[in-house]
């Protein structure tokens, strides 16, 4: 039986096929200004074609690390397993590909005060590599920037949908309390989880101080259309979950975005197939753009090309004609209350 005291926080990260960079990681765990006896580490590992338990736990690091070992289910189930077997009050999510600066821990917990029921999310900046990552990854990165620009404005309020786990801490009890991430959802389980959380009482925290860095090693386009149609679709269901939020309904995209861009996603749900050659020539002058230095103008075609590729998701999760005309008017019933 262990008799090691209770760590403060808990860190939990899910990993899949990127032994290098969750090594990374952990050793900068190893030099944070937080005692070591105050934190644990738990990985999850996500059914990793190599072996992921063994190489870590080889490693002499100062804190209590535990790697747990499922077969791939997911990002949500590998995180939950994680928060779950997590023994600290405090939990803090991250991703296998983030960097920390050394007083990282202490910085999400001294926005954890006695009493409080919070949820701290802190900043994601980009690595300073950011400048050789594609475009569309580059443009996460803007998205990523302006969001905590805009949370950073005095008297600015985060909410539950801007929660992400690349970089969050909340007490254990509430998340289990609102029973954790939805397994179901391939994508925004976060979102999801951040409504539920903010539903039963809790507080959102923006810090800008509790930040990571973060890279990528995602270079196919390809790769990241699919990931685009996937938020569209399971965006649908957080909106059916929650439909008094207006903000993760994807329909919202044919309403409030620029009025120039709005004939190109309606034509997309109008013929999702035969506009697929046109998604591909937005991101192509958009990558042009960026070429030739124009940066504003091609986060702006990447956000078109994305917006496309996400109304197709969305429509493919609302089936036909009626399911689309049935989540419109979900949306705009959203509006008038």
């Amino acid at each position: 039986m262990s008799t090691a005291p209770t760590p403060r926080l808990s860190v939990v990260i899910a990993t899949y096929n990127r032994l290098p960079l969750i090594t990374r990681l952990l050793w900068q765990f190893a030099g944070q200004t937080l005692p070591p006896e105050q934190f644990e580490v738990v990985v999850v590992d996500d059914g990793s074609k190599e072996p992921v338990r063994e190489p870590l736990l080889a490693q002499k690091l100062p804190y209590t690390l535990r790697v747990e070992v499922q077969q791939n289910a997911g990002a949500a189930a590998a995180r939950h397993r994680g928060v779950i077997a997590a023994r600290g009050d405090i939990v803090l999510v991250t991703d296998d590909d983030m960097q920390v600066a050394p007083d990282f821990l202490e910085r999400h917990l001294a926005h954890h005060p006695p009493g409080s029921r919070h949820v701290v999310l802190g900043r994601i900046r980009p690595d300073p590599s950011i400048g050789d990552m594609p475009l569309f990854e580059r443009w996460y990165a803007y998205l990523n920037n302006r969001m905590a620009e805009e949370l950073s404005v005095p008297g600015a309020r985060a909410r539950g949908n801007h929660l992400y786990t690349g970089n969050v801490s909340f007490h254990r009890a509430d998340y289990v309390g609102v029973g954790g991430f939805d397994k179901s959802l391939g994508q925004s389980e976060d979102v999801e989880l951040g409504l539920r959380l903010e539903k039963s009482g809790c507080t959102f925290v923006f810090s800008r101080d509790a930040y990571v860095l973060h890279g990528s090693d995602h270079v196919s386009f390809e790769r990241w259309l699919k990931r685009a149609h996937r938020y569209g679709m399971f965006d649908t269901q957080v909106a059916r979950k929650h439909p008094e939020v207006r903000g993760v309904n994807p329909w919202r995209l044919l309403f409030e975005t620029n009025p120039l861009t709005r004939p190109l996603l309606a034509a997309t749900v109008v013929a999702p197939e035969a506009t697929r050659l046109l998604t591909n020539t937005v991101m192509n002058v958009a990558k042009t753009a960026d070429k030739l230095g124009l940066e504003k103008a091609a986060f702006a075609g990447t956000s078109v090309a994305y917006g496309m590729e996400y109304l197709r998701g969305a429509r493919n999760e609302a089936g036909g004609w009626t399911g689309v005309a049935r989540e419109v008017a979900r949306y705009l019933q959203g509006r008038k209350e």
